[in-house]
């Protein structure tokens, strides 16, 4: 068959473009044109035009910037296929068609909207289903409402909104709703807020993610008995954050009482096209309208979502904006129109098959983790996976908390909420950063708290997410439950060893996903404010600094950029085998050392200075008296040269010396007359931190030695090698041939005495020994 050129032309057109603009690697020189001259500033229009290859150079530049270089990690663009292809030929397709004459237009446009909505209503098993095309989600669920009011308030027409002070509506939507979507709808309507109703789910029995049935029906009386219009309610197929399914056979039967429209929105909505579906699902079908975002569930860009509903007067959908009467309108369905055809209805199941598969494989490996705790709506299938971190008091300690029944009772308080919610959220990005492909990512839950989410229907089809992504999801989370369980229970041990140091301060930072946050304390006399703060931030830097030195797996910082404590050292997450006395030893030491090397500097900066100033003093002093011993007669240029030439004048050298050691100025006389300088004091020694722990060869600090565990303990170990060194110093034994040595005692006199008895042989035989010198004979005899 002859294909239109036109066609042809912009299908090979938007293949190359698409190339173009995915292709990341750009040439040296171009890259080193960017960094002095910026693109992305806006600049004059160019008089004579520009050609699509630099127009679509603009745009690849604009795209992949340097911005997105600096995070080049996080940032990830969607991978495009055929399919993408596609969906973005259909938007050049309907530019083009949209030129067409209108009958041919009318024509064109009516088939692809009804093919449309023919496929997805018997793809997602919804009979008799009329659709509206729209770009944002919410906009489907605005239009219905207005539907609802044209439906319920048959002047409203004419009389607009006056109509409605007569019974005020009240639409009802879940708490477990997307945040926003009651206020943005109470804004379009322009309803005011009052209006809304949210209910609450439910607290004693069922999902806590679910809308409590019962409290509505209450509610809803109430409104209803104080002169109230109810409306429309919005019910959950999958809540946005954990995933779960309100009843929706029971709220179908509620709202068919009281006469209101019921609209279903949620990701659990895609499983309506497979096989097997769920009763809690499978009731969505019946139900007023729903809202599909097929874009994410197949991984097409630039598509629309969809609102399926049902409504037999097709005046009120035109008067609600769900229908229009401009073709154009109707070109939003051609994107999505040559995807469904492009996929089939076999690539369709299969995407969404395979995005179940994934959830299930995951919630499998889950069950056979230790403190990992799962919120599935359904153990057999769900689509989505929500998990957490958690350690009960009894695995931490069954000891110190054995008499804290009421606390094991509820183990979550305040504080320890508050902890876990950090060390989740350091869990949750640490899986999304090691495993890109799998798009988990950190939710906020009203009763579990911080969470990580699994959820492949909304992200498998984007990033490609195969099953080995999973499994290295799993080895992954695997390797960091030991990191949390080992820090989780050394952040407390840690706090006490800080609280008894002296020179410490230990910080309580609950938004630190780490070991704890430690201060070294510097006191000063210094009544400045400003000039004690300094100096505590040039300590602790200086600390942070050394730290970081040390041969270790620990990561020392200064805390988050935003929120965080000022001058204080951030310790990280840590292993079981971490010596926590032994970091909080070397920390302090750490810090002792630098404050006194700080103080000997400001000490020595300040006797300098004064000795600096008393020299100028005593030179001053010293020139006077030259000039009072020398006269006023050799003070005159001409005069003072003949004289001195005739008598010369002998002055003593007298020069100062200043001696760092003693802090004072002192005299050279006797460095002249002895012809050299004296050495003065010894100055102190500079302060070193006794840290240096002896460790096995290639062991990293602040590990616990693993002879420990051996019952080798250090004080038996300290005293075996003083007892080693002991036997190193004593003399070796003599032979009865050999000339006997003096014997090394610690007394200078018995030395003495013994050299004595040496040199005269004559009175060795004659008098006694010196008491020691024969306990030294019998020793050696002895060995």
């Amino acid at each position: 068959k002859m294909v239109d050129p036109t066609l042809a032309e912009m299908g090979k057109n938007l293949n190359e473009a698409m190339k173009m603009l995915e292709d990341n690697q750009r040439k040296v020189e171009e890259e080193n044109e960017k960094k002095y001259a910026r693109k992305d500033i806006p600049g004059p229009l160019q008089g004579s035009g520009q050609d699509m290859v630099s127009i679509l150079q603009l745009v690849q530049n604009l795209m992949h910037g340097e911005d997105e270089e600096e995070t080049s990690q996080s940032y990830r663009l969607q991978n495009v296929g055929e399919q993408g292809h596609m969906a973005l030929l259909g938007h050049s397709l309907a530019a083009y068609i949209s030129v067409l004459d209108r009958e041919r237009l009318r024509k064109l446009t009516t088939r692809i909207l009804s093919d449309t909505t023919l496929w997805l209503c018997r793809l997602f098993r919804y009979e008799n289903g009329s659709a509206y095309y729209h770009e944002d989600d919410r906009e489907g669920l605005l239009k219905i409402c207005r539907l609802v009011i044209h439906t319920r308030y048959e002047d409203y027409t004419i009389e607009g909104f006056n109509v409605l002070c007569t019974k005020q509506p009240v639409i009802y939507i879940s708490a477990a709703a997307r945040t926003g979507l009651g206020q943005a709808l109470c804004n379009q309507l322009g309803l005011p807020l009052s209006c809304m109703c949210r209910v609450p789910c439910n607290t004693m029995f069922g999902s806590q993610h679910q809308m409590d049935v019962a409290l509505l029906d209450r509610v809803i009386k109430d409104d209803v008995e104080s002169g109230k219009l109810p409306l429309l309610l919005v019910a959950n197929a999958g809540t946005p954050g954990a995933g779960h399914t309100d009843k929706l056979g029971r709220l179908k039967e509620l709202c068919e009482q009281y006469n209101m429209w019921l609209h279903v929105e949620g990701v659990n909505l895609a499983t309506l096209a497979l096989g097997y579906v769920s009763s809690s699902v499978l009731a969505a079908t019946k139900c007023d309208s729903m809202t599909l975002t097929l874009g994410s569930w197949l991984g097409l860009p630039a598509v629309p979502a969809v609102t399926l509903y049902r409504h037999e007067d097709p005046s009120l959908s035109l008067a609600a904006g769900l229908t229009s009467s401009q073709p154009v309108e109707k070109l939003r369905a051609l994107p999505l129109w040559l995807s469904l055809q492009y996929l089939g209805h076999d690539g369709i199941v299969e995407r969404i098959k395979h995005a179940s598969q994934l959830s299930q494989r995951l919630l499998e490996n889950l069950k056979n983790l230790d403190f990992i705790k799962t919120s599935v709506e359904d153990e057999l299938s769900s689509p989505v996976v929500v998990f957490k971190f958690f350690q009960e008091y009894s695995n931490r300690d069954q000891t110190s908390h054995a008499a804290q029944a009421s606390t094991i009772q509820h183990p979550i308080i305040s504080n320890e909420r508050h902890i876990y919610d950090t060390f989740n959220q350091w869990l949750g990005e640490q899986l999304a950063q090691l495993v890109p492909a799998s798009g988990v990512d950190v939710v906020e839950l009203e009763d579990e708290g911080t969470c990580v989410r699994f959820s492949p229907l909304m992200t498998s089809a984007v990033l490609g997410t195969e099953i080995q992504d999973i499994d290295q999801l799993v080895d992954c989370l695997k390797m960091k439950i030991p990191v949390l369980t080992s820090t989780l229970q050394l952040r407390e041990e840690f706090e006490q060893e800080v609280r008894r140091t002296v020179g410490l301060l230990y910080i309580e930072d609950l938004g630190w996903p780490g070991l704890g946050v430690v201060r070294y304390n510097y006191h000063s006399e210094e009544k400045n404010d400003d000039k004690q703060e300094k100096e505590l931030e040039k300590i602790n830097t200086e600390l942070l600094k050394k730290l970081n030195e040390l041969e270790s797996d620990l990561t020392f910082s200064l805390g988050p950029e935003f929120g965080g404590q000022k001058n204080c050292v951030y310790i990280g997450m840590v292993t079981e085998d971490l010596d926590v006395s032994e970091l909080v030893e070397t920390i302090a030491a750490t810090g002792r050392e630098i404050e006194e090397n700080s103080r000997l500097l400001e000490n020595m900066t300040e006797v300098v200075r004064k000795g600096i100033q008393e020299a100028q003093l005593q030179l001053q002093k010293a020139n006077e008296e030259r000039l009072l011993e020398e006269g006023l007669l050799r003070q005159i240029p001409v005069v003072g040269s003949v004289l001195n030439w005739f008598s010369p004048f002998q002055a003593s050298a007298k020069g100062r010396t200043f001696n760092l050691t003693a802090g004072s100025l002192e005299s050279t006389e006797s460095t002249y007359v002895s012809k050299a300088q004296g050495t003065g004091t010894t100055p102190p020694p500079t302060p070193t931190s006794s840290l240096a722990k002896q460790r096995l060869p290639g062991q990293k600090a602040f590990k616990r030695s693993l002879r420990s565990s051996d019952g080798f303990s250090e004080t038996s170990s300290i005293s075996h090698c003083d007892d080693l060194e002991k036997m190193d110093q004593r003399p070796p034994a003599l032979s009865l041939g050999q000339e006997q040595g003096p014997l090394e005692t610690e007394k200078p006199e018995e030395q003495k005495e013994v050299m004595q008895a040496q040199t005269n042989p004559e009175d060795v035989h004659s008098a006694k020994p010196p008491p020691d010198c024969a306990r030294g004979e019998d020793q050696a005899s002895a060995r």
